[in-house]
């Protein structure tokens, strides 16, 4: 029976798979992404360090909402809440980074498509957050007053 708690440890699921490999994928074993990122070489290797840091932090974040979501009562709101709130880091984290002095979204030498208008990274980040407040949504609307009495009652 699909109930309005499966759709939102799906929805939060889904999330989960992307932050776990995402950025593995992309910044380190897609020959494209990668020659932006740690096979570039021109980053520095401090430079290097720290993408690698966030391909770390972003897939054990990914593992630690998804042992939440499979466990008995993934689908209640506190937990699929803190979930929700854990895969919400990275993300954030990188429409975040962009509000600091002389970062920017990509080396200049390298141009990406823009769907939408917006570079493939913010676009992902948007989408993927928008699919983690849904789940959210759709968990507390299942569970009236749990929006209002917060995560961890």
């Amino acid at each position: 029976m699909i109930t309005l708690g499966n759709v939102s440890r799906l929805l939060a699921g889904i999330v989960a798979i992307a932050t776990v490999f995402g950025a593995l994928l992309a910044d380190f074993l897609i020959p494209a992404g990668a020659a932006q990122h740690l096979r570039n070489d021109a980053w520095p290797p401090h430079a290097k360090f720290h993408d690698a840091q966030y391909i770390v932090m972003s897939l054990l974040l990914g593992v630690i909402a998804l042992i939440l979501l499979v466990r008995r009562g993934g689908d209640r709101f506190p937990t699929l809440g803190s979930a929700c709130a854990i895969l919400a880091v990275p993300w954030l984290a990188l429409l975040g980074a962009l509000l600091f002095p002389g970062t920017a979204i990509q080396d200049p030498e390298f141009d990406n498509p823009s769907p939408l208008g917006l570079h493939p990274q913010v676009l992902l980040s948007l989408t993927l957050l928008a699919l983690l407040l849904a789940a959210v949504l759709l968990t507390a609307r299942k569970q009236p007053g749990t929006a209002r009495s917060g995560f961890g009652e």
